[in-house]
């Protein structure tokens, strides 16, 4: 950081501290009330209401805005708009950008005296120290696959369990409801379903178990090939386009991240060895929307899921 950037790092810093208590920024001010939560970097004391709230991922936008919560500052994501298509246009609205995911501008953080950042420990552990110097910073250990334990998480920082537990309610009579849809437990097991994520830069993934959209499957109670068994740590098994026929199920799914030729989904979905998987010659292979099927992370991604999920898959 060169030195301009520190001085006005500083000088935000100071600003904000002076609206803290005397007992630090972790230590939030007595009006209105405030309670310890436990997060990943250790008891973090908070506001009863926080009102100037600040998220450093998409799960944690995802998060405030199903809430009810709009924060006054957000970090970007690459889409278009900076935030993700899926969240409502006028809930994003007037959010502050505050920098990328993975590079946020502290001083950018700071020049909106926030009362709460949330973020996660695997996202900006690093920057721990800097952050709660700016207000109380709740993380979470990592990101994806414990989104609902994250959640959890975040509605006690926000001063919303009683909304969360309505959503969460919501969220459980929808799955119960698709897969009465599809015809029962037992029918659901037996459709075996795979997503497939293109992404610039790296191999084919295959999606395993331990991630966010393999737990929406999981709660409908689908079926999953045998491959997704082979994936690393759970997350992905990931193959060249050369190996795609790896992913036959009875249906598939697949989404892409960036430029597809460099995704090498361009490649892949025009080859003879994709449009012979059985999937795609019954036409039960869809392109879905990787902001929503595996950026989102939250339960306002997970509701459009499920109806896309109803769309899509056979009775």
């Amino acid at each position: 950081m060169t030195l301009p950037r520190r001085a006005a790092l500083a000088g935000a810093l100071a600003l904000t501290a002076t609206a803290c208590s005397s007992g630090g920024s972790n230590s939030p001010a007595a009006s209105g009330g405030s309670h310890l939560i436990k997060t990943a970097m250790g008891d973090v004391r908070v506001k009863e209401n926080p009102r100037r709230v600040v998220v450093l991922d998409t799960a944690e936008l995802d998060s405030a805005i199903t809430l009810g919560v709009k924060p006054v500052g957000a970090t970007h994501a690459d889409a278009a708009s900076g935030f993700l298509d899926y969240l409502p246009q006028d809930k994003v609205a007037g959010i502050k950008d505050v920098g990328a995911v993975m590079s946020p501008g502290l001083e950018s953080v700071a020049a909106l005296r926030p009362d709460l950042i949330l973020t996660s420990k695997v996202r900006h552990g690093d920057k721990y120290a800097e952050l709660s110097k700016i207000a109380p910073t709740v993380m979470s250990e990592t990101t994806g696959y414990p989104w609902k334990q994250n959640f959890q998480l975040h509605a006690l920082a926000l001063g919303k369990a009683a909304e969360a537990k309505g959503i969460t309610d919501e969220y459980g009579a929808h799955v119960r409801e698709l897969t009465s849809q599809l015809g029962g437990p037992a029918k659901a097991a037996a459709l075996k379903v795979n997503v497939v994520r293109f992404v610039e830069g790296a191999d084919i993934r295959i999606y395993g178990r331990k991630n966010y959209i393999a737990t929406i499957l999981a709660d409908v109670g689908l079926g999953r090939p045998a491959v997704v068994d082979k994936a690393k740590d759970g997350f992905s098994y990931d193959v060249s386009p050369e190996r795609i026929d790896l992913a036959d199920a009875d249906v598939i799914f697949h989404t892409t991240y960036g430029d597809p030729a460099k995704a090498k989904a361009t490649q892949t979905l025009g080859s003879a060895l994709w449009k012979n998987l059985p999937a795609v010659r019954a036409g039960r292979a869809h392109a879905v929307d990787d902001q929503l099927w595996i950026q989102g992370i939250g339960y306002g991604a997970a509701g459009a899921i499920l109806r896309q999920l109803g769309e899509m898959l056979p009775r």
